[in-house]
């Protein structure tokens, strides 16, 4: 079939400004005429035209609502604007983490390489026909767009007149894998529907030893669950759980992938996966069955991850830390060492310790995977971590949900691998106690103040900038909350020069820093689609064996009494508690 090439006339509807995780609105937001169509094309307007005309592009997402729909219109302004190819997962569905492994590994029958991709995901945000989507670009390296590329992308949503589009080009079937050929203005035309697992399956078994996990996975004493959450995370789970390492079909929690996460919130977390919360055994009433030995969750575009023990939640920070420590015996993808390892400000100081006593390179970087994309591609960074439940390595430039569970499954079955004729597995909770016995435990929480208004949120913000520029006047606060609490030593807006590029990045965070290396950090997470989300960042360190054992919420109580007094969250915000605390 020919096709033609419209110019379409439009104007701006907003500034459509995209975050470090892409744009993100609510549904009817994106399906206003020419809202979406503004947006990609302001993309490819920003791209070197070689990143267009002629190239591969990925265009595939999480499958929430809307995401069909999108697929169709990207992949006619694709064509509209001189595309060679586009490559679909089936049904639209391709993980986060998936596409980046696409972009970096995918080779098409032609020879052919994706040189970037439009990921349609909101991430861990609802989703529905009154609920949020999201939209991104990734780069060649697999990884999403610098601010360089963003920068472009929100001034060309400013001025915006017209957008190309292939109106006459026919929807594709994107259920069925196969090719399908057009021609227009400038040649050939082809979108490929190919399976959306198999490439990624194809990199995870060539990092982990699927064989050892496999033993642990069929021994009798080992129990295991994974809730997708009815997110992108399903597409994959039941190839690499079940076929791939021989879990039981019922150790699969809520994989069939659902254009609304089956009415829940894909966000992996104590809050929100309610249902591996409970059958791990930290629900609010004790179940009468047994909690398997591990589980683990994933957000709505697999990303993301939670890790559980039984009756025991291993904290984002803690997670990232043990599989740096435990990745050159457990992985052999890292068997010849690590390059160095990194983490972003907010999350807990666990990995910096590892570090230290490893003697590996480390970097404390903004909250953003790009930033550890850098380092990653500059041969500076192995593994990485975001307190935000985001774990990941070099393998791809995007964090990795299913990779972090492949890793703790690793670390599980090298810790077992003589054990599993024995009397007792090693658990989930002995390998983080036997870590806190070597490293210290980082006391750590996260309160989160969502749909916050946006107004109230940046003056609150503006205040504890205010105040940071007396001692005094904070150390007057901590002691009128807390008497028992130490001095704050110094108190700053994080900065960031990139060691890679020399870029310097602004207003990352505001910090106070205690005496006895207990961390207050206050940040605006730009992850919502309405309102203001603060997150509160609350750590203390012990490295006393004796005084590891606390449950971390009555440890911290006295440092999250002073971090209210002293951002009067209460004054700015109306709230009493958080939305969620982790």
């Amino acid at each position: 079939m020919v096709f033609k090439v419209s110019k379409v006339s439009t104007t701006p509807i907003d500034g459509q400004k995209p975050g470090t995780s892409g744009l993100r609105k609510k549904v009817k937001v994106f399906i206003q005429p020419h809202y979406l169509q503004n947006f990609v094309q302001s993309t490819f307007n920003a791209l070197t035209p070689e990143k267009v005309r002629g190239a591969t592009l990925v265009v595939s997402g999480d499958g929430r609502y809307f995401s069909k729909d999108a697929i169709q219109i990207i992949i006619k302004m694709s064509a509209a604007n001189g595309v060679r190819r586009v490559w679909v997962g089936q049904n639209g569905l391709l993980s986060t983490p998936a596409v980046s492994a696409v972009i970096r590994e995918r080779v098409g029958v032609d020879g052919s390489k994706a040189t970037g991709a439009f990921i349609l995901t909101a991430s861990h945000n609802p989703g529905g026909p009154h609920e949020d989507f999201g939209i991104k670009y990734n780069m060649e390296n697999g990884g999403p767009a610098p601010e360089a590329i963003t920068d472009k992308i929100f001034e060309n949503t400013k001025t915006i007149t017209e957008y190309l589009i292939a109106e006459d080009l026919p929807n594709i079937d994107i259920s069925t894998i196969g090719v399908a050929n057009f021609s227009g203005p400038e040649g050939q035309f082809d979108v490929e529907v190919f399976d959306s697992a198999s490439d990624y399956v194809k990199l995870m078994k060539s990092i982990f030893d699927f064989e050892l996990i496999r033993k642990l996975l069929s021994s009798s004493k080992f129990t295991f669950c994974y809730d997708a959450l009815h997110g992108v995370a399903g597409a994959y789970a039941h190839r690499i759980f079940v076929e791939e390492l021989g879990a039981q079909e019922s150790s699969l929690l809520n994989c069939v992938p659902k254009e609304d996460f089956g009415g829940g919130h894909p966000d992996p977390n104590l809050t929100y996966a309610k249902e591996l919360v409970a059958r791990m055994g930290l629900g609010k009433s004790d179940s009468a069955v047994d909690p398997p030995e591990f589980g683990a969750a994933a957000d709505g575009d697999a990303d993301r991850n939670m890790i559980l023990g039984k009756r025991f939640f291993v904290t984002p920070s803690d997670s990232v830390a043990i599989i740096a420590a435990n990745a050159v015996n457990a992985i052999p993808y890292f068997s010849s060492g690590l390059k160095g390892v990194a983490r972003s400000m907010p999350t807990s100081a666990a990995l910096d310790v590892v570090a230290k006593n490893l003697n590996l390179k480390f970097f404390e970087v903004p909250t953003g995977w790009k930033f550890f994309g850098n380092l990653m591609d500059a041969g500076l960074c192995s593994i990485c971590g975001e307190e935000s439940f985001g774990t990941g390595s070099d393998h791809i430039r995007e964090k990795d949900g299913i990779w972090a569970v492949l890793a703790w499954l690793s670390i599980l079955a090298f810790k077992n691998k003589e054990n599993l004729n024995g009397d007792k597995l090693v658990t989930v909770e002995d390998i983080v106690r036997q870590h806190w016995a070597i490293y210290g435990r980082h006391y750590y929480t996260r309160y989160d103040y969502e749909n916050v208004d946006a107004g109230a949120a940046k003056d609150l913000m503006a205040y504890l900038v205010k105040l940071q520029s007396s001692l005094d006047e904070i150390n007057s606060s901590v002691k009128g909350a807390r008497s028992d609490v130490s001095n704050v030593v110094n108190a700053d807006e994080f900065e960031y020069k990139d060691p890679v590029d020399g870029s310097v990045s602004k207003h990352q965070g505001i910090r106070f820093l205690f005496e006895d290396g207990s961390r207050l950090v206050f940040r605006l997470s730009g992850t919502g689609s309405e309102g203001a989300t603060i997150r509160l960042y609350i750590e203390q360190y012990e490295k006393d064996s004796s005084k590891t054992g606390r449950d971390s919420q009555e440890a911290l109580a006295p440092l999250v009494v002073v971090a209210l007094k002293l951002s009067k969250m209460l004054e700015f915000t109306g709230r009493s508690a958080p939305t969620v605390i982790t």
